[in-house]
């Protein structure tokens, strides 16, 4: 029987990043935020005795060329750390009924890959043992525990672990670590995806060209460079706690599950993505769409991880349906969509 999951995407508010560290990623801080859109998977494992050894299939209803159907898909390699953790044999067959965009900075191929996962975990009838991960035995954990979970999902991509958390999750280190925040509000959105992909690696090498990262260390200046990267990290940690603190005076939370004052503290706080500096310089295009988001009513708007989609957050969804209807006459690919908490995305996740 095939299991399917709903993949939902994330956007970014605020992304900040820090120096390139030893093992060439980039410090980074940010908010995950998952929202409504999705892609779908279906999973299913043969376990016969015509499936004793281990398979993976990978099937995609669309025609996409940056979707790849052989082990470099997420879903593929994902599915393999699973099958080898839980010492499964069998055929692995995942269907991907592709909505999000490829590269557009909704984390549709990290989002698939952790549907994998869960579908895969309820094929098998896996059950997540509670506790700390024990030592292994004979290269195997004699747990399958969250914790195991985690580091499967960082082995696979950076940010694949917000995807088993849900709802509002604090990004660090290079985005693997993830932990929960209480849920923002389930605000109204408008998300715009734009024909183009970025390469991501593409734009990190642009941001180390714009702040001389690599003068710095060709000059012996590698603990400068450091100090630097360390310090505007700290000052953005004091940005972002401000910001989730709300407006209230005692910290409580606004009704409706969110913090008071969320998209006035935002603007006001001035969380932003740094993506912007180099992404819309390679393409002004969406640098234009971020500016009809706003003449369109967003109270709010930004890149999304390093691009291409865009997002606005507006104030009712009546006022997101409108903008949405706005921007489709002027020949954008928006649609109105909301924020997702963690509760909705667990209860909406298995189909």
């Amino acid at each position: 029987m095939a299991i399917a999951v709903r993949s939902f995407a994330k956007i970014n508010l605020g992304l900040y990043i820090g120096r390139r560290r030893a093992d060439g990623f980039h410090d980074l801080r940010t908010v995950y935020q998952t929202i409504a859109l999705h892609d779908g998977i279906r999973v299913s494992v043969d376990q016969s005795k015509q499936a004793r050894g281990r398979g993976i299939e990978i099937e995609c209803k669309c025609d996409h060329p940056r979707v790849p159907l052989d082990s470099s898909n997420t879903c593929y390699r994902m599915a393999a750390l699973v099958m080898e953790a839980l010492d499964a044999a069998g055929t692995v067959t995942i269907e991907i009924e592709k909505k999000l965009p490829v590269q557009g900075g909704l984390g549709a191929a990290s989002s698939n890959a952790v549907a994998t996962m869960l579908a895969l975990e309820k094929a098998l009838g896996v059950r997540i043992a509670p506790g700390r991960q024990r030592e292994p035995r004979r290269g195997k954990p004699r747990l399958y525990t969250q914790a195991e979970r985690l580091r499967i999902a960082a082995q696979v991509g950076s940010d694949l672990p917000l995807f088993l958390v849900g709802g509002t999750v604090l990004g660090v280190g290079r985005g693997e670590e993830v932990y929960p925040l209480a849920d923002l509000a389930a605000m109204a959105m408008v998300v715009v995806t734009p024909e183009v992909g970025v390469s991501t690696p593409r734009a990190f090498a642009e941001w180390d060209e714009l702040k001389g990262e690599g003068a710095h260390r060709s000059s012996g200046n590698d603990e400068l460079t450091q100090s630097l990267g360390s310090d505007r990290l700290f000052a953005v940690g004091c940005a972002l706690s401000a910001w989730l603190r709300g407006n209230s005076h005692d910290g409580a939370p606004a009704k409706g599950g969110g913090r008071a004052g969320t998209l006035s503290d935002l603007v006001r706080a001035g969380i932003e993505n740094d993506f912007e500096r180099v992404v819309f310089s390679q393409f002004p295009e969406l640098r234009d769409i971020k500016r009809a988001l706003e003449r369109a009513g967003s109270r709010y708007a930004s890149l999304s991880g390093s691009g291409s989609t865009l997002y606005g957050l507006f104030g009712s969804a009546a006022a997101a349906a409108t903008a949405a209807g706005r921007l489709q006459r002027q020949g954008l690919n928006a649609v109105a969509t909301r924020m997702l908490t963690r509760r909705e995305y667990w209860k909406r996740s298995l189909v």
